[in-house]
């Protein structure tokens, strides 16, 4: 047995990073292609304040965390709507307010200390039984969410308008994805950190669509992505002793790497084939043009000698 399954709070990492890395990029197809990917890091900052929060009153941070994000999620959503201040100002006075809370609260309490770096970047030590039970609670209920809610979620990305016109309840549904990114930031914290769980709900999404067509297949395999890059992460973080939020988010960026290295590669390629294929056309055009003169010549000094003769 490999020495990282002989720890059962590596075990427990692990099974954190399925649940996470299989829910996170899922929702976030739908944050990408709306272009509202700035909505993750958003609330993830809205989480941190929660957790200075709790810290600073000795309660339990997830849930202070559930309630600031979800509370900032709705608000969000209901000035986006309502039109009182466009959706990138919405998502940047949150941003900004909540890390001026949490700054603000962070020094109240006298500065950092190894359990809010632990929220900040991630720590296999504090993923409890608990928070899996959490996490798999949550992947229920995106999964859920998702296999109801599907074809309305398709209308809602692709034509708001469009969704309204035919019936779908696009508010409702907005306020419904807000409060699960919320959510999930607030359970992924153990995981990948405050700071860095937007990337893992966003860079597997940008993978999928280099890779995939189709929303369906474009949600499945940014759960496939999201779950391979945690867990090599994960591994990662544990043999090289090493932050796992980190570990895992540079893993998802070597492999958007790789996968842009590749398409680039592919696209050289088609283009040199291409002009290949166009040089040979000419060339061989050139040839049957120099054909029919010649033919052409030789009719004519028939024709000439024919007269003569004649």
């Amino acid at each position: 047995m490999p020495e990282i399954f002989q720890y059962e709070f590596m075990i427990r990492a692990i099974l954190a990073s399925v649940l996470v890395g299989a829910t996170a990029p899922a929702f976030g197809v739908f944050l990408v292609l709306r272009r509202l990917s700035l909505m993750a890091d958003t609330l993830s900052h809205v989480a941190l304040a929660g957790v200075a929060v709790a810290l600073l009153t000795k309660t339990f941070a997830p849930a202070v965390a559930l309630v600031a994000t979800t509370g900032a999620a709705v608000s969000i959503e209901e000035l986006r709507m309502r039109r009182l201040l466009p959706g990138d100002a919405a998502l940047a006075v949150f941003l900004y307010g909540a890390l001026a809370v949490a700054v603000v609260l962070i020094s109240i309490a006298e500065g950092f200390n190894s359990t809010l770096f632990s929220y900040l970047f991630g720590s296999v030590l504090t993923v409890s039984t608990t928070d899996l039970w959490w996490m798999a609670t949550l992947a229920v209920v995106i999964a859920v969410f998702m296999a109801l809610f599907s074809s309305e979620l398709a209308q809602v990305t692709f034509d708001t308008d469009l969704a309204r016109i035919n019936g779908v309840r696009v508010h409702l549904l907005n306020l419904g994805l807000a409060v699960l990114t919320g959510a999930t930031i607030t359970v992924s914290m153990r995981v990948v950190g405050l700071l860095l769980v937007g990337a893992l709900i966003v860079i597997p999404v940008i993978i999928s669509l280099r890779i995939t067509g189709g929303l369906a297949r474009t949600v499945f395999a940014s759960s496939a992505i999201g779950v391979f890059v945690a867990v090599t992460g994960m591994v990662i973080a544990f043999y090289a002793d090493i932050a796992p939020g980190g570990s895992v988010v540079l893993t998802a960026i070597c492999l958007l790497v790789i996968v842009e290295a590749v398409a680039f590669t592919r696209r050289l390629s088609s283009r040199s084939i291409h002009l290949q294929i166009a040089e040979m056309q000419q060339h061989a055009h050139a040839h049957e043009s120099h054909a029919h003169g010649a033919n052409d010549d030789a009719g004519d000094n028939l024709s000439a000698g024919t007269r003569s003769h004649r």
